[in-house]
């Protein structure tokens, strides 16, 4: 999708009915959870005659050097901008009719500029987040500031908000404890414009693959002792798209570093996706965007049962959900030794994603949160 201009506002052909603020924590275009929450129905929302701007808590300088080692000089001194920044576009929010905060306004502290956003400007606050982000998630990333994050004040940002837009039912259970306008708005696909691809199964050579991040590669544990009693019986590639090489041994592994230029391409190598968990609160609250990937481009995804998980994989259809080593070990078998299973699944799994979880689907329900009246 073609960049907006972010510096101003970015407006339809006839005129505006609804203006919007984004208040994002990354710049445009860069971060997963923002392309896929919000940024990929931005054209959407210009079609429906609403003007929208993106403001970025990080720029582009702190984005880069964010999930370096050290630099920590650096580091807090762009954290200390972007609380500069924010302060600065407080009176400039007057214009909006919605501000849309997704996640929390700034990364660390309590929550003073949703506060001064909706009791001092009163100003209509539509909060979206796709993680059980009132819990305490700490990884070496993010120990150093975890003490300050605040992961209390998602119940207060809840309390505020004219309507909660959260990724599944879980986390929209929690919003509805502080805020009975609450939406479920799930993580989606464009299948049209970038998951527009069908994996040809009929190959030679077989990929079992994964992709995420290094918070995420823990899960994999559960899964290599599988992969390493299978490997000795049957052929096949393990391929790992991360931005950190795993620390497993496999003689089957393929690590390849994440790129938003050759995602696609890269995922389109796996014939098999896989996406296990640790069935705990914090997995509990993710929105299946593995899985999502996997089948919008005709992979069958084996899954755990956590979450939103059974809601998108049906099992035995378009998918195997495995809770124990030995279901693993199985649903792994058995796509492994027959290509026609994979093609049937990997069909299945194109259409639930289009059905059900993809930006067409979706679009009126996105729109829905701005009250146009327009969907």
């Amino acid at each position: 999708m073609k960049a907006p201009d972010t510096s101003g506002t970015v407006t339809s052909r006839r005129a505006p009915s609804v203006k919007v603020l984004f208040l994002t924590p990354y710049p445009y275009d860069t971060a997963p959870g923002q392309r896929f929450r919000y940024e990929q129905y931005l054209s959407a929302l210009t079609a429906h005659g609403i003007d929208y701007q993106l403001d970025s808590f990080m720029d582009d300088a702190i984005w880069e050097i964010l999930y370096r080692r050290g630099l920590i000089l650096r580091k807090a001194l762009g954290i200390l901008s972007g609380f500069f920044r924010r302060l600065f576009s407080l009176p400039g929010m007057a214009k909006y009719d919605f501000i849309f905060i997704f996640r929390e306004a700034s990364p660390l502290g309590p929550p003073i500029f949703e506060w001064i956003i909706a009791k001092v400007l009163g100003k209509k606050i539509i909060y979206d987040f796709d993680d059980a982000i009132w819990l305490a998630n700490t990884s070496e990333s993010n120990r150093i500031v975890a003490g300050i994050k605040w992961h209390s004040k998602v119940a207060s940002i809840c309390r505020w908000s004219h309507k909660v837009s959260c990724g599944n039912a879980y986390l929209a259970d929690y919003a509805r404890t502080y805020n009975k306008n609450v939406i479920v708005n799930p993580t989606t696909i464009d299948t049209l414009h970038y998951h527009n691809r069908i994996k040809d199964q009929h190959t030679k050579s077989l990929t079992i693959g994964w992709t995420g991040t290094h918070s995420t590669i823990q899960y994999l544990d559960v899964i290599v002792p599988i992969l390493q009693k299978l490997e000795k019986k049957y052929d096949f590639t393990f391929t790992v798209i991360s931005n950190a090489l795993p620390a497993f041994e496999l003689k089957s592994l393929r690590y390849v570093k994440w790129s938003k230029e050759t995602e696609i391409d890269d995922l389109m190598e796996f014939n098999i996706g896989l996406m296990p968990l640790y069935d705990d609160p914090w997995a509990r609250g993710k929105c299946g965007f593995k899985a999502l990937q996997y089948m919008s481009l005709g992979i069958p995804a084996l899954v755990s049962p956590v979450g939103v998980n059974t809601t998108i994989v049906d099992h035995g259809l378009n998918g195997m959900i495995c809770s124990t080593a030995s279901e693993w070990e199985n649903a792994l078998i058995a796509l492994l030794t027959d290509s026609d299973l994979c093609v049937r699944m990997g069909m299945e799994a194109r259409k639930k994603v289009e059905t059900h979880f993809s930006v067409v689907s979706n679009t009126g329900n996105f729109i829905s949160l701005f009250d146009t009246g327009t969907h």
